[in-house]
């Protein structure tokens, strides 16, 4: 403190108005000399004068008086703010007074003109008016022209302007903090503005402010609404004040707390950025901000009076509260709690708070259960995905369940794959329950979950869509509108196209119909490895394959999905069967050994050498077109690269073809020794390697060798035509050399990609079957005495085709399906109704219409069931032969006794109101009840069948036309059918549980595994949930599909489909030699073990023997066993023997008929006499070896009477 010099004035005290942590204390007693010496003073003023004394530092002294002069700061604040309200009242108030003024004299103008008086005095009156409205047209006009321009440069429209509206928010950010900094200071303080860095600082923040506070001003179409805004009311108290601190020397902290209103404007500033897109997060933005910025601007203010006090007190009860102090103040103030350690002491402050706990207790209230609520409420999967380098991903969408993601990841990282470096990433909308976040957790190194749509390019952008390696969108195969379903994953499928044209999807589709619109999408490709997988059009391919072939479903489902081998002890049928289960189907680059050797001769290399078996490969036409042959023939040769479709039990033995080395592997026994091999063998051309094709079994070159088939040899000529650059023999290779110097063939080498199980076709590859050479095309003789004028076959030649057929033309009533005598056809039971989704039973006829079947060889097809629900189908069935429809319900016994239901090849039972029903277990209920009614039926006299060991079923086919009950090769005859469990049956299923109400005999668990239990691995049943494997099978090589598919559908063809796309019916055309070809494609047959040629192998026979024996001999692939269940093995061995009970699935070659004369075709009658029913035989046998050739047909129409009864042509049953 100073001490007061003479004059013995009393010395007083008063606290100052220091701010924050200063809260200086200093005397107020100044020199008598500085105070007025105006002796005629009234010493009542020195109270007066004490109020307006501030106190100094001894380092800054202000001026001679100490005066305090926070009133001339916030009177600059009050005079701008006020002063500009007056100016733009008054503006306002004159030009309306002007606007009224003008409309008047206009008014009394127009009455001068209407009385037509002063006409003269009137013109010269005008002519300075409109001069002046040219001068005031023309100062509007630049006004306007400025105002545009401020506007612009304000706006965040253009870049200038989102520059300069972010620049302001962060230089008002950088005055706030200057303020934070200075509020450490006294409230108010003497400070040189050209010592002081701080103040000079926030000087140049405020000359911009000032300059952006004129654009605005300029830009505003409402001044008076402009100058009561936040921003402006901000810039008033804290713009001015920056001005007399400079002309003063001194600053005053006062009211520069309200730049922290300019927090309100951050979402703004975000959006501007791009930084800010979802409506949450602004509004959580917006939010935090108002309460920020409200909490700031409520803690300066009390600030400020805490630290000054009450002018009416003389400023002495303040306090000294730093600004942080006052912080924590107003948020416990806010949330009701109220410590008590801090409060305020002034009477501003008091009442101040008074009104900030209305206001802020209900800010808080409110503002901060919404904060938390946008925060919990933001996805927990709601990141990005973070492309890990040389590791490929996936996205996986569509429907998401437990059940769908379990099915996936089971197969899709099943161990058999080998080592499957793909990263899986799940996008879905709505976030995974516990149970499939615990699965995604237990697979988290491989498997990543967000939560998302495929239909918003945002969620496409975050999983990294344009560089994933595929997208797979998988269907919800049990809801109750399949094709609202299907139009949700077509929908995803454009989203996903739209955002990358080039990207690879396999979609799964429930309708067939539905897939006509996927071709509607240009950048629709399947060429560059684009599939759909119709789960209708399979699944009832799949049971069609089984009216065919029994069992054959199930060998076929088990062999593209991936199972592990379960080993059991006891000699069980569940022993082998589960042997065969654990073989998958398997792709592998053919080693350069193989390069010049024919199928067969690689085929059999493979099974005895390298104990795989292979059934396909991947061959390359003259036009380097990519196409897949089954089981094509001596006349293909292998060429370098060539892909092999191998069944195997994991991908690691399939190596062993691709790693075959004949140098260093020649004399090795076990196969697991068989790896890549040490030697550095030198490549040898393909024309060399041509020279050394020989014969497998007898060394020699090939028209030497004989092995080979009379028929074969004498078309080598054809055959080196239709196939210039594969099919050379040793002794002609010339043609071969020319050919190979046109047109260099593909070196491309045979190591495989790094997709698992192969690789898929090239983009200009169209994987389909190369069934239709030259080679193929029936004899002239034959087209000759075709009639040309009738069309027998749609346009395609792969599905016999009639011309549209009313319904009505085909219903049978019970009486006449009664009298009609139906023996050896397909009974379909079918639950629907007008209501009901259609299942599309165009995909179950046109397999059993294939054209590689003769006419008289078609099963008629009598469907039972509603006939309101058939009519609906119809549409899609009227072109298709040998169809019927008898009106009805399958659960009436009357209704399948009409059909002979004992007398079928197949009865097969489907349901379209399956998925109608919430009940999973009740989803079935038609279709058990309609099978269980089948098996309890019985019958008088029927077509008797054989029985194994009096054990088991006998499958249908074998010699029903023999009249006496003779043992045949020791198989009994049972004398009639008596009860309908010995009628063949297929019910399709929609929940897998549900399969242990089919066998009411059988001790499958309910928890077992559909593909475990006894009705699916007898063949009985049938689940679409055993598709799911395709999606995981056809990613890692969609080879696999296009195989299943030929084999299922029966010749279905991308091209076929966007001919069905167009009408949506097959169209008829006239048979020419290009369509004739295509019936000569491959197809599954059965094979009987205890009659024909290989009946010596039948009993007691290896597998080993069978499938080389026929593979040899007549070219045919033997794949599969379908035995007796129960049927047992007389005498052990470690191969595995065949019962004569027993029968095969084969793939006879049909790429080896060509073109027929009359004297080839004695020639070859020995040769295919076991085929064909002997001409001296009055009862011809019934167990066929089928689909051969077209003139095998000829022949048996040769042997056989118009006018004796040919049963129908059986194929034996068959599984493994």
């Amino acid at each position: 403190p100073l001490s007061g010099g003479g004059g013995g004035s009393s010395s007083s005290t008063m606290a100052n108005g220091s701010g924050g942590g200063g809260g200086i204390r200093m005397s107020n007693n100044i020199n008598a000399n500085n105070l007025n010496t105006d002796s005629s003073s009234s010493p009542v003023n020195v109270p007066k004068m004490d109020a307006l004394i501030i106190p100094v530092t001894m380092e800054v002294p202000c001026d001679s008086r100490g005066q305090r002069m926070w009133w001339a700061f916030l009177a600059s604040s009050m005079v701008t703010f006020f002063g500009g309200l007056f100016i733009i009242l008054l503006w306002r108030t004159l030009k309306y007074l002007w606007t009224v003024c003008c409309h008047c004299g206009v008014k009394t103008k127009e009455a001068q003109k209407i009385n037509g008086g002063g006409d003269t005095q009137a013109d010269g009156a005008c002519k300075p008016t409109d001069e002046k409205e040219e001068n005031v047209a023309a100062e509007v006009g630049w006004m306007t022209s400025v105002k545009d321009w401020a506007g612009v440069m304000i706006s965040a429209q253009t870049l200038t302007g989102r520059v300069l509206v972010v620049l302001v928010f962060a230089l008002s950010i950088g005055a706030l903090v200057i303020y934070f900094i200075d509020s450490s200071n006294p409230i108010e303080s003497c400070q040189n503005f050209y010592k002081d860095f701080t103040l000079q600082i926030d000087m140049a923040f405020n000359v911009f402010f000032l300059l952006y506070f004129g654009l605005r001003f300029i830009a505003a179409n409402d001044k008076l609404w402009f100058w009561l805004e936040v921003n402006s009311v901000v810039d008033f108290f804290t713009v001015p004040p920056v001005f007399v601190s400079v002309y003063l020397n001194r600053s005053w902290l006062g009211l520069r707390f309200l730049r922290a209103l300019r927090l309100i404007q951050f979402s703004e500033i975000l959006q501007f950025l791009n930084i800010l897109k979802t409506s949450n997060s602004i509004k959580l933005v917006n939010l935090c901000s108002i309460f920020i910025s409200t909490w700031l601007t409520a803690a300066g203010f009390i600030h400020l009076v805490e630290n000054s006090g009450d002018p009416w007190e003389n400023f002495q009860n303040n306090q000294p509260l730093t600004y942080w102090e006052c912080v924590y103040l107003l948020m416990v103030t806010m949330s009701t709690v109220g410590y008590g350690d801090v409060y305020a002491k002034t009477t501003l402050g008091r009442l101040f708070m008074v009104f900030f706990i209305l206001g802020g207790l209900a800010m808080f209230a409110s503002y901060v259960p919404e904060i938390i609520e946008l925060i919990g409420n933001r996805k927990k999967y709601g990141g990005s995905y973070s492309a890990v380098s040389g590791r490929k991903h996936i996205v996986v969408c569509g429907h998401i369940t437990l059940e769908s993601v379990s099915n996936f990841l089971k197969d899709f990282l099943h161990k058999d794959r080998d080592d499957v470096n793909v990263e899986i990433v799940f996008l879905h909308n709505i976030s995974p329950n516990l149970e499939l976040e615990a699965l995604f957790k237990r697979h988290f190194t491989q498997v990543e979950f967000y939560q998302g749509s495929v239909l918003n390019p945002h969620d496409l952008a975050r999983v990294k869509i344009e560089s994933a390696d595929a997208c797979l969108i998988l269907a919800n195969k049990y809801c109750a509108d399949p094709d609202a379903e299907d139009a949700s994953n077509i929908m995803r499928v454009i989203s996903i196209k739209n955002y990358h044209p080039k990207i690879r999807i396999i979609t799964q589709m429930l309708q067939y119909h539905n897939k006509a619109h996927l071709l509607n999408i240009p950048s629709w490709n399947w060429k560059e490895g684009d599939d759909a997988i119709c789960l209708a059009e399979l699944k009832l391919g799949f049971i069609a394959q089984s009216c065919l072939a029994p069992g054959l479903s199930t060998m076929l489902a088990n062999l593209f999905s991936m199972r592990s081998f379960i080993k059991i002890e006891e000699d069980t049928w569940q022993k082998y069967y589960l042997e065969g289960v654990a073989n998958e189907m398997y792709t592998e680059y053919l080693s350069s050994a193989f390069v010049g050797l024919s199928f067969p001769a690689v085929c059999e290399l493979v099974f005895a050498k390298l104990k795989l078996l292979m059934i396909a490969i991947e061959y390359k036409s003259e036009k380097r077109e990519s196409s897949i042959l089954i089981n094509p023939g001596n006349h293909v040769k292998i060429q370098e690269g060539t892909l092999g479709f191998f069944i195997a039990s994991d991908a690691k033995e399939v190596k062993r073809a691709f790693f075959y080395c004949k140098a260093c592997h020649d004399d090795i026994t076990d196969p697991k020794r068989i790896k890549k091999c040490g030697c550095k063998r030198p490549k040898m051309s393909i024309y060399k390697r041509m020279k050394l094709a020989c014969c497998f079994d007898c060394g020699r070159s090939e028209r030497d060798c004989s092995c080979m088939s009379g028929s074969v040899h004498s078309n080598m000529d054809t055959l080196e035509r239709a196939f210039p650059l594969s099919s050379v023999s040793v002794n002609d290779c010339s043609t071969s050399l020319r050919a190979f110097e046109d047109e260099q063939p593909s070196t491309l080498s045979p190591k495989k990609k790094q997709r698992n199980g192969g690789m898929r076709n090239s983009p200009n590859s169209s994987p389909k079957l190369m069934r239709h050479d030259p080679l193929l095309i029936p004899g002239n003789e034959q087209i000759d005495n075709m009639d040309a004028n009738v069309k027998k076959y749609d346009s395609t030649g792969m599905f016999h085709w009639c011309p549209a057929k009313d319904i009505e033309k085909v219903i049978l009533t019970r009486s006449e399906a009664a009298m009609t005598v139906l023996s050896g056809h397909v009974v379909v039971c079918i639950f629907g109704d007008v209501k009901s989704a259609l299942i599309g039973l165009r995909n179950l006829v046109m397999p059993l219409r294939a054209s590689n079947f003769h006419y008289h060889e078609l099963k008629h097809i009598v469907f039972v069931g509603s006939l309101e629900y058939l009519r609906r189908e119809w549409e899609t069935l009227h072109n298709f032969p040998k169809v019927s429809i008898l009106p009805g319900t399958p659960l009436s016994r009357a209704d399948l006794r009409a059909v002979n239901i004992n007398l079928c090849d197949m009865c097969v039972i489907l349901s379209a109101n399956q998925n109608n029903i919430d009940d999973a277990s009740l989803q079935d209920k038609e279709c058990i009840l309609a099978s269980l009614n089948i098996k309890s039926m019985q019958f008088d006299d029927s077509i008797g069948v054989l029985q194994a060991n009096s054990q088991g079923f006998t499958p249908p086919g074998m010699d029903r036309s023999s009249p006496d009950n003779s043992p045949v090769h020791g198989l009994l005859r049972q004398p009639s059918i008596t009860t309908g469990a010995n009628i063949p049956i297929i019910t399709e299923l929609v929940n897998d549980s549900n399969v242990q109400f089919l066998d009411q005999d059988d001790d499958d668990d309910p928890d077992t595994e559909l593909y475990l239990t006894q009705p699916f691995a007898c063949g009985t049943a049938f689940a679409v949930s055993v598709l799911d494997s395709l999606m995981s099978a056809t990613y890692f090589n969609d080879n696999i599909l296009t195989l299943i598919r030929t084999l299922v559908t029966g010749g279905a063809t991308p091209e076929l489909e966007a001919l069905i796309a167009e009408e949506n019916a097959l169209r008829g055309g006239y048979s020419t030699p290009q369509t004739l070809a295509n019936r000569d494609r491959c197809r599954v047959a059965q094979l009987a073990l205890y009659d024909g040629p290989f009946a010596d192998l039948g009993d007691g026979g290896c597998y080993g023997d069978l499938f080389c024996k026929a593979l040899k001999t007549y070219n045919m692939l033997c794949f599969g066993i379908y035995r007796l269940r129960d049927a047992h093995l007389s005498t052990p061995s470690q191969c595995t023997k065949r019962k004569k009970s027993s029968s095969v699935h084969s793939i006879p070659s049909t790429a080896n008929r060509p073109n027929r004369t009359k004297t080839r075709d004695s020639r070859e009658k020995q040769k295919y006499k076991w085929f064909t029913d002997e001409p001296d035989n009055a009862y011809p046998r019934n167990i066929q070896i089928k689909p051969m050739s077209t003139h095998m047909a000829n022949q048996i129409n040769q042997y056989k009477s118009t006018s004796s009864l040919i049963p129908p042509i059986r194929e034996v049953e068959d599984e493994c």
